[in-house]
């Protein structure tokens, strides 16, 4: 039976990044490798493979938070959850796509069209564009906040899709604060990160992983501990 149950009120954001780089850091290079490629690959299929790279990304962090250690072949064993990755990409990334396809698709049919635009127009388009945009940002930190566990809850419990965003979003509104605390502390390594001539923001994205896994573990605890092991494809029938 898959297991969704969650602890609440476990999260301290500086004490979960302080103890991910301690967990991480004899294997710091490593897992910035898993990370970076992982996100390339992502990134150059179109987004096919995104779910199933993050899947092996954080089969690696959680491997290593839980006392394993880590080889750069446990990236493919997201290949094993490419199914559910796939539609929580889709779900995450799908409306996002929509929405700005919409809001630009009247630059560019001016454009294509050869549309003299007064300035009035111009302007009036800008303005409906940037109201858009600023709804859409809004709308979608929402979103991505409530399904920030969504991903580890499919490699760790084996969880479907569906059940995985909602059994994320039940336990960020139960660890809000935590969770507030924890993006905050993540925009102020990413931009410390882009502050060291902007590459930096590349070399701090395991420990913003790390620190991620950590406080996902404080509300869902290890239930397998040495089991490593992704599940079968059979395991997602009826997504």
């Amino acid at each position: 039976m898959q297991n969704t149950e969650f602890l609440a009120g476990r999260i301290r954001a500086v004490e979960c990044f302080k103890e991910g780089w301690e967990l991480i850091k004899d294997e710091y290079w490593i897992l910035f490798a898993i990370s970076l490629v992982g996100a390339l690959i992502g990134g150059i299929t179109m987004y096919i493979l995104f779910g199933a790279m993050v899947c092996g990304i954080f089969y690696a962090y959680l491997r290593k938070v839980d006392g394993g250690r880590v080889n750069f072949d446990d990236l493919w064993k997201g290949f094993s959850w490419w199914a559910p990755g796939l539609v929580v990409t889709v779900f995450i990334m799908g409306p996002m796509f929509a929405v700005y396809l919409i809001m630009y698709l009247p630059f560019l049919l001016a454009i294509v069209m050869g549309s003299n635009l007064s300035q009035d127009e111009l302007f009036g388009l800008l303005a409906g564009a940037f109201v858009i945009d600023l709804f859409v940002i809004v709308v979608m930190v929402c979103a991505h906040t409530l399904l920030i566990f969504t991903f580890p809850l499919i490699v760790d419990r084996n969880l479907g899709a569906f059940k995985a965003m909602g059994t994320s979003a039940r336990a960020v509104l139960k660890n809000l604060g935590g969770v507030v605390g924890l993006l905050l502390v993540n925009f102020g390594i990413v931009l410390l990160g882009q502050l060291a001539l902007c590459v930096g923001v590349y070399f701090v994205i395991p420990i913003l992983i790390a620190g991620n896994i950590v406080a996902y573990r404080r509300i869902f605890p290890n239930q397998n501990p040495g089991n490593f092991a992704p599940p079968p494809p059979s395991a997602y029938q009826g997504l």
